[in-house]
């Protein structure tokens, strides 16, 4: 079965179905796989790491003995306990793809110990994958899909894993870290790890962005993120001149279309939210706009709209794979789509 609405995933890992012998969770994001993959293990068993009822495998354990699986899904808890195998997935490898599957639809039918938990945590799988039909297949087991974190979930892991350390931030300090947070689950909470310890474990502090500047440093795409908002507000000549302070202080032409490409996505989302009935101020904030830029921000959205976003989408994707033609004048390229974006905005009275 497929587990993709929040609500039934949550549901699932706080308190997973007596019926159900078997998971996959897959997607993009490794970080995303791994946490719900510890969060579903220590429910199934008190202790994870007890390497008496849990057995950890990898492809190359599959590669290096193909029964070996199997074998530890047939074996019994040498403690008397409820049994765990995780079986974690780097790449979509076709060899080990199908092994796993073969494994999970035996095991989901109750042939191999019955009383074991088959949990595998895999990588992006695609709509091929034998493992991934296998489990969205089978009734005794669970396909779990992970997908990209929205501004609001690292928030939550933000908030949560600094509480545990008993600091916090301030609602403009929360928004400025998770703004500058990288994509990728993994990374990300190493980061709210080391803020963690900056601010100082168990002192009870709530940081503002002023005490976050010294941990945060200058970031160092500014000036393209500035070019962007300068363009879909149409000022032209801001966003010409902050394309080249770009390129002098290194940033490329693809990091200029991204930058591009960011700010559409903004937009987008805020003015999605906001026909779905959100106010514009907090429909720019789940949007992930910085304080200090929101009055401008919700300036152009206020001009422009999906319609006319659209509209463009197709020259940033063009501009997009232009910039990464080997030998392609890519810091041009860049420059000629932001300038191509502010004389839009200036049609639409920006």
């Amino acid at each position: 079965m497929i587990l993709s609405r929040r609500p039934d995933i949550e549901r699932f890992l706080s308190k997973p179905d007596p019926a159900v012998r078997a998971a996959l969770i897959y997607g993009r994001d490794l970080g995303v796989v791994r946490d719900r993959g510890h969060q579903l293990a220590g429910k199934l068993v008190p202790n994870p790491d007890d390497p008496f009822d849990v057995a950890v495998l990898t492809e190359q354990d599959l590669a290096d003995d193909a029964g070996r699986l199997e074998g530890e899904l047939a074996a019994q808890s040498l403690m008397g306990g409820r049994r765990l195998v995780r079986l974690r997935l780097t790449a979509e490898k076709p060899a080990a793809d199908k092994l796993a599957a073969e494994s999970l639809v035996r095991h989901a039918a109750g042939e191999l110990n019955p009383d074991a938990f088959f949990l595998i945590e895999a990588g992006n799988l695609g709509r091929e994958s034998a493992l991934r039909k296998a489990a969205e297949k089978a009734t005794a087991a669970a396909a779990i899909p992970c997908y990209e974190d929205e501004p609001g979930d690292v928030a939550r892991l933000v908030r949560d894993t600094l509480a545990a350390d008993r600091v916090g931030l301030t609602a403009d300090a929360l928004q400025l870290f998770v703004g500058r947070l990288p994509k990728e689950r993994g990374v990300a909470r190493q980061e709210i790890e080391r803020l963690a310890l900056y601010l100082g474990p168990g002192g009870g502090m709530t940081a503002t962005p002023a005490d976050l500047e010294p941990f945060l440093g200058v970031e160092p795409e500014s000036s393209l993120f500035d070019a962007a908002a300068d363009a879909f507000g149409g000022r032209i000549a801001e966003a010409q001149a902050g394309l080249r302070r770009a390129a002098q202080e290194g940033e490329s032409g693809p990091a200029a279309v991204r930058a591009v490409g960011m700010h559409l996505g903004r937009l987008r989302r805020t003015l999605t939210l906001v026909k779905a009935g959100a106010g514009a101020q907090e429909a720019a904030k789940a949007s992930g706009v910085f304080w200090k830029q929101e009055r401008e921000f919700l300036r152009q959205a206020r001009a422009w709209t999906l319609d006319e976003l659209d509209r463009i989408q197709p020259e940033v994707l063009a501009a997009d794979r232009a910039c990464k033609t080997a030998g392609s004048p890519d810091r041009l390229i860049a420059e000629r789509l932001a300038l191509m974006v502010a004389s839009r905005a200036r049609r639409l009275g920006l």
